[in-house]
């Protein structure tokens, strides 16, 4: 679109380009699909089918042909011919099993999708003709926690404690290994973490806004684990401003660019579970909480923080939403969804206001 905002993140480089999106049913997905499509990008996507009103569904991308092949990740031969036929300019690597607690159930399943789904795209780009990059998002969660008060850098050692933390830290593992080993350097191939994410269009479970959205819906009590746990929490359009921007420097031939990124907050007082709640539930207007300590006794991170300075260095990457602002617009989002207003149109508003910001 022409009068979509350029300032930070040069959309005008994403036009007729071809993107390839795996994990786009998902919920940062979706939203960087929708984003893609405005600055006018041709985007096809790899992802198991989307859950019945899911943001995904809620942007009638069910009806797009280049976004309804749905299949799993682990099919080597599908994803591989898949990517050929594709012929991608640009890849964003976002299929996973996203849920730390998920992953002590589905353990097997967590490390076959993260760390060998993983494996499976990077042996597809062998004999790719026009790749110029390919970002994988990882997490926050892939270095080694040691729950010290200050962020973590990109040299950090990585690491995890859970399944979902370890299978994270390992595909960062195969993707440096493939980068110095098998590939030529012909094309960027990197890594992206990012902190704990919320906005509209997540319905993930055990997720603190989706439980406290369908706690209201329900008329009951949202369950509060660990309500002093800390995260870097951040609005959605905040890290996939950085996948952008960094996609964008991939996309003109920019030098200089580093294997790996944080993108979160900006460093300030730690913001807990209980604020989170408490904020979400005083925008929407009604919610209660109930806390509950956790007994389960399966391990889950309490203090947990980004360094930031490399993308604010190298890329001329900054957060625009502080915390407050980020939970409102998340707020804003559900409170349209709870009064069956049209959340399409809620999500392309808070796109063009997050962008637009950045002309500033």
């Amino acid at each position: 679109m022409e009068d979509f905002p350029k300032k930070m993140v040069n959309f005008e480089r994403y036009k007729g380009k071809r993107i390839l999106v795996t994990g786009h049913t998902g919920f940062k997905g979706s939203w960087l699909v929708r984003i893609l499509q405005l600055a006018g990008a041709e985007v096809a996507g790899v992802a198991l089918p989307p859950e019945a009103g899911s943001h995904f569904e809620l942007l009638g991308f069910d009806d797009v042909d280049s976004l309804t092949d749905y299949f799993d990740i682990r099919d080597f031969p599908r994803l591989f011919e898949k990517v050929r036929m594709f012929d991608p300019h640009l890849i964003f690597h976002l299929a996973a099993q996203p849920l730390v607690r998920e992953s002590f159930e589905k353990t097997r399943e967590t490390y076959e999708v993260n760390f060998m789904g993983g494996v499976n795209l990077l042996e597809c780009l062998r004999e790719q003709r026009r790749l110029q990059g390919v970002i994988f998002i990882t997490s926050d969660k892939a270095y080694e926690n040691v729950e010290w008060p200050w962020g973590y850098r990109e040299t950090d050692p990585l690491g995890g404690v859970d399944p979902y933390s370890a299978s994270k830290g390992s595909v960062e593992i195969a993707v440096a290994s493939y980068r110095r080993s098998i590939f030529d350097g012909s094309f960027y191939l990197g890594t992206v973490r990012a902190g704990n994410v919320i906005g509209g269009g997540d319905w993930s479970k055990d997720r603190i806004v989706p439980d406290i959205v369908r706690a209201i819906a329900a008329d009951s009590e949202v369950t509060l684990r660990n309500p002093r746990a800390t995260r870097p929490w951040q609005h959605v359009l905040e890290p996939l401003s950085g996948y952008l921007l960094l996609g964008d420097k991939v996309l003109c031939g920019q030098g200089g660019l580093y294997p790996a990124y944080n993108f979160g907050p900006m460093p300030s007082i730690p913001k807990t579970v209980l604020e989170v709640a408490e904020g979400l539930i005083n925008h929407i207007g009604t919610g209660k909480i109930e806390l509950q300590p956790d007994t389960s006794g399966k391990h889950e991170a309490g203090l947990l923080q980004l360094n930031i300075d490399l993308a604010m260095a190298n890329l001329a990457w900054q957060p625009r939403w502080n915390f407050e602002t980020t939970i409102e617009r998340t707020a804003l989002w559900y409170k349209a969804y709870l009064e069956h207003a049209d959340v399409a149109l809620v999500t392309d508003s808070q796109i063009y206001e997050y962008f637009s910001e950045l002309k500033k």
